[in-house]
């Protein structure tokens, strides 16, 4: 999820932050399972006192890049942030696991994935602050999207081990220079009518097959996995019941999304590439395929990997086959082992308060973070933005309506590696021939040794 932004855009960012600092934040309060001592006289610091405070990442969330650090320590000069960052988030995962366990090596303020925040919730909620016991707790609360805040709680709402950074409202990115080249429309109000549902989307996919020969190499969508983790969350249940447990079994999520990312690979239509891989990584630039599901930040993703040449060869429907639904998004937590809790509450309230997430979607060419905090995301500058690499797309209002209408079913303690072994399998189906029922029981197998 990396972007470039430009320095004028960042010094800008960062003199309009620094501004609202001190507007923006409020002192911790009382956490319930742990007591930041703020000093009367901190203010939205949490501290007067000198202090270093650590914050542990992945990936890259952007603040260093859209000087929210510069800002907040020019309201705070008392206070230095050091950011400790891992790339991938599987491996910071496992590193954060260790040090939960051993209750050592914790920073003062931590990423919590979407893909493990349920076990922080079940298992560690306990090592965290709960921002759900601070006395502004109603007006954080009301401030996020009601699904993001609930993720990030216990199910009878009395531990929350976070406040909600981002969120990933999905479209169809697609380049309308290789569908015109198919003979096919390209415009995104065509094409927006055209992909109603996955049906729809794979018929259509097999049209632009059909004139592959006109564009050699070239398949309609990246793969049969882009698919299978769009669609799976369209159902009542993706990976999980309504308590959290993993019930792929009964779960009508996983039966429909199965059958379009196995159709869409028999079909042919798939460039049968593994995403995140090189080869995937390289075929945004190469024209290997025309279109893929795209959350936000995947945004800022292509522009990363096709780079400047890319520019105005992408475009985004305003569309997401099958109904709107969320693939990402994290939260900043405080681990109750910090020694320096009230000045890490301050940064993480002030972090993800509306004022910064505007900034984080703005400033970064609109190649990421849409605000999971509503406030933010009914803003005028954010509803108002256009993005010049994806041919001027409304992105703003484009992603703000699919936002607002999400379907979000619950998730579980082993999401990501239920994910992972279906769409290894569906890769299997891919690149192997493998029957789709014989890959689906291979994955169910594996779901077996995974959640006991």
């Amino acid at each position: 999820m990396r972007t470039t932004v430009t320095r004028t855009i960042r010094a800008a960012a960062a003199g309009a932050i620094a501004a609202s600092v001190l507007a923006a934040c409020s002192s911790s309060g009382s956490t319930g399972n742990s007591s930041p001592a703020a000093d009367s006289k901190a203010g939205p610091c949490g501290t007067t006192a000198k202090t270093t405070l650590t914050v542990g990442l992945f990936g890259t969330f952007g603040y260093k890049e859209n000087g929210l650090y510069t800002a907040f320590q020019k309201a705070c000069p008392n206070i230095t942030i050091k950011e400790d960052d891992v790339e991938q988030s599987a491996d910071y995962w496992t590193k954060l696991k260790t040090h939960l366990a051993s209750g050592t090596g914790l920073d003062d303020v931590q990423g919590i994935e979407i893909g493990f925040v349920a076990d922080v919730v079940a298992n560690h909620s306990k090592q965290f602050v709960n921002f759900a016991k601070l006395s502004d707790s109603a007006t954080l609360k009301s401030s996020f999207y009601d699904w993001k805040w609930q993720q990030a709680s216990s199910a009878d709402g009395t531990d929350t081990v976070g406040l909600g950074t981002d969120a990933g409202p999905e479209a169809i990115c697609y380049r309308p220079d290789l569908l015109a080249k198919a003979g096919l429309p390209a415009d995104p109000a065509t094409l927006a009518t055209k992909w109603k549902t996955w049906e729809d989307f794979i018929a259509f996919g097999k049209q632009y097959q059909a004139a592959a020969g006109k564009q050699a190499g070239s398949h309609f969508v990246d793969s049969a996995a882009s698919i299978f983790s769009t669609a799976v969350y369209q159902g009542t249940e993706a990976y999980a019941d309504a308590q959290g447990k993993a019930d792929v079994a009964n779960s009508d999520g996983v039966k429909t999304a199965w059958k379009y990312a196995t159709d869409a690979a028999t079909a042919g239509i798939t460039a049968k590439l593994q995403q995140f891989s090189d080869p995937w990584n390289k075929a945004f630039s190469s024209g290997s395929f025309a279109a893929l599901a795209c959350p936000t930040w995947m945004m800022g993703y292509i522009q990363g990997q096709a780079g400047p040449a890319g520019s105005g060869h992408w475009n985004i429907a305003p569309v997401l086959p099958g109904g709107a639904t969320n693939w990402g998004g994290s939260w900043l937590g405080v681990p109750t082992a910090s020694k320096h809790q009230a000045a890490a509450v301050a940064f993480v309230k002030w972090a993800t308060n509306a004022t910064q997430q505007v900034t984080m979607w703005t400033a970064k060419a609109q190649g990421g973070h849409w605000p999971s905090n509503k406030l933010a995301a009914e803003q005028p500058g954010v509803r108002s933005a256009t993005s010049a690499y994806f041919s001027n797309a409304p992105v703003g209002t484009l992603f703000g309506s699919i936002a607002a209408s999400m379907k979000i079913p619950p998730i579980g303690l082993y999401d990501t590696p239920i994910q992972n072994a279906f769409t290894t399998e569906l890769t299997n189906v891919e690149t192997k021939g493998t029957k789709a029922d014989s890959a689906f029981s291979s994955a169910l197998d594996q779901i077996k040794q995974i959640t006991g």
